[in-house]
């Protein structure tokens, strides 16, 4: 009999990193890998921002911090929130983590009891429906295609919602496809969500700046919703400080201080100098990330170029993020080398043993059609990935 808990039992490993270490195994031997898996930009962090770091260190500002952050990064994000997203929030109601995805399992563990469900559209983030289970909630797929740019209607959400929902968690740019809610769309689904009192609402806004269409719009701008809504935000991909560990909730007062005290039980307050670093990315401008946004941008255009070019693939143009999340069934069934494609799981392994490509299967986002390309490497990495992929799969048959 296992020692361990059913909950970690119960909880699956992070196909993401799975693929990750696959590919780093696959490399120690000597394999030329291009690793396409991981959501992390290849620029360095802004030099303002590391400076920022190497000054707190010099100050000595190396001791414990408040558990919610030290207050001039809270209103370094209120301010943000109030200039880019015209949003207003008071700076006790940020609630500053180790990163956005210690923010998420903040929210979702301080709002949902067991049994209560969940409401997720697939795709999703990896770690949604996982963070649920930890929660011992019911994860409720509403369920996305292609042709509809992986994008709910407020039709379909209505016909999820039940007296027993608590939650709806959705990213927008979203991570897996990239797709963006315009604001008519969000205001659509907020409509939804004014009928049914009893539902909160987490956006995932981490991708924020890599948007490529207009401005982007939180679903927190419409006021009837507004305390309802939990925002989940950071630093990791506008800024490239992946490393650097940082994230927020932006929410009400009570579910604000719901989060100070889980987190003052799990982890404390996040790293001091991390914050410091904060403070220097919110008040040094966007120029940095205006500047990677515009690099995304091209990168997108190159591989959706390439990624239309190859038969059997099925693609749409995502708006922002830095992922394609392309329909790869009709590879199904099909074989080379005596290895038959079963599902987009098997595929992306395949694409990591034959073309020594590193993508993610859709499975673990909910979505067993497609498979997780991420383009943040450079460019001639993309071209060359592309043109494994493409070999690759015109030798099955």
């Amino acid at each position: 009999m296992s020692a361990l808990s059913t909950r970690i039992n119960n909880l699956s490993e992070s196909a993401t990193i799975k693929m990750a270490k696959m590919g780093r195994e696959l490399a120690a031997k000597g394999v030329d890998v291009i690793s396409l898996s991981f959501g992390e930009p290849d620029f360095h962090t802004p030099e303002h921002i590391k400076e920022a770091a190497k000054q707190a260190m010099d100050k000595n500002l190396t001791y414990y911090t408040p558990v919610a952050g030290y207050p001039d990064l809270r209103k370094a994000v209120v301010a943000k929130l109030k200039n880019e997203n015209n949003l207003d929030y008071d700076f006790s109601q940020i609630v500053v983590s180790t990163g956005a995805k210690q923010a998420i399992a903040n929210a979702v563990l301080c709002l949902v009891n067991p049994g209560e469900e969940v409401i997720i559209p697939t795709p999703y983030w990896v770690s949604y429906s996982e963070v649920v289970k930890l929660a011992e909630g019911v994860s409720v797929f509403i369920n996305t295609t292609v042709e509809q740019n992986f994008k709910i209607t407020p039709e379909q959400l209505e016909a999820a919602i039940t007296p027993k929902t608590k939650l709806f968690m959705f990213s927008s740019p979203c991570n897996p496809t990239g797709s963006v809610y315009s604001k008519d769309e969000l205001e659509g689904l907020a409509k939804v969500f004014e009928k049914h009192p009893h539902v909160y609402i987490l956006s995932d806004e981490i991708y924020e700046h890599i948007n490529f269409v207009d401005k982007h719009e939180s679903i927190a701008q419409f006021d009837y919703i507004k305390d309802r809504v939990v925002i989940i935000n950071g630093w990791s991909k506008a800024f490239a400080m992946t490393g650097w560990r940082i994230g927020y909730t932006a929410s009400n007062s009570e579910i604000a201080a719901a989060c100070d005290k889980m987190q003052g039980q799990v982890t404390s307050g996040t790293c001091s100098i991390t914050q410091r670093a904060g403070v220097a990315a919110y008040e040094g401008g966007l120029e940095s990330v205006l500047e990677m946004r515009a690099a995304f941008k091209k990168r997108r255009d190159i591989v959706y170029k390439l990624l239309s070019e190859i038969e059997g693939i099925k693609v749409n143009l995502p708006d922002g993020a830095f992922y394609f999340f392309p329909n790869v069934t009709s590879f199904f069934g099909k074989s080379y080398n005596g290895k038959t494609i079963k599902d987009a799981d098997e595929l992306s392994i395949y694409l990591l043993e034959e073309a020594h490509v590193a993508t993610v299967g859709g499975d673990s986002f909910g979505d067993t059609t497609s498979i997780r390309i991420s383009y943040a490497a450079a460019e001639d990495k993309l071209i060359e990935a592309m043109r494994r992929i493409k070999e690759a799969l015109d030798k099955l048959k």
